[in-house]
């Protein structure tokens, strides 16, 4: 009877194909964290954009019904757009509700992506 050491070439080309799909799974699953890492990346930059341009925005004593946008260096565009609302609701008082609605916009990849927020904000009635 013949005992043989070491392993037959079936059982090291399954071995191979095991390997090589195992590896192939991970290599996709780091590229897949790698692309949702760089699109959180662009959130977060457009969310602190919106934040920063929102507080300018809010502390603006003279806040009025307007519309604008500006384009950062970093290619993202904040389009602004500030206008009353609930007027049926503060017709008696001597304040007006103001919405401001603002919007940044940037390229990813082939694609646009986009954020929006929105506030309110209480301001004394112009007579």
């Amino acid at each position: 009877m013949r005992h043989n050491k070491g392993f037959t070439l079936l059982e090291v080309l399954v071995a191979i194909a095991l390997l090589a799909i195992t590896v192939t799974v991970l290599i996709q699953l780091f590229s897949a964290n790698l692309r949702a890492i760089y699109a959180s990346e662009d959130y977060v930059s457009a969310t602190l954009k919106a934040n920063s341009r929102m507080s300018e925005i809010l502390s603006d004593e003279e806040l009025s019904e307007r519309s604008w946008s500006e384009t950062t260096e970093d290619g993202y565009t904040i389009y602004a757009n500030v206008y009353k609302t609930l007027k049926e609701r503060t017709e008696d008082l001597n304040v007006d509700v103001m919405q401001i609605d603002l919007t940044v916009r940037w390229r990813a990849g082939k694609g646009e992506k986009s954020l929006e927020i929105k506030t309110l904000k209480v301001v004394p009635r112009k007579i």
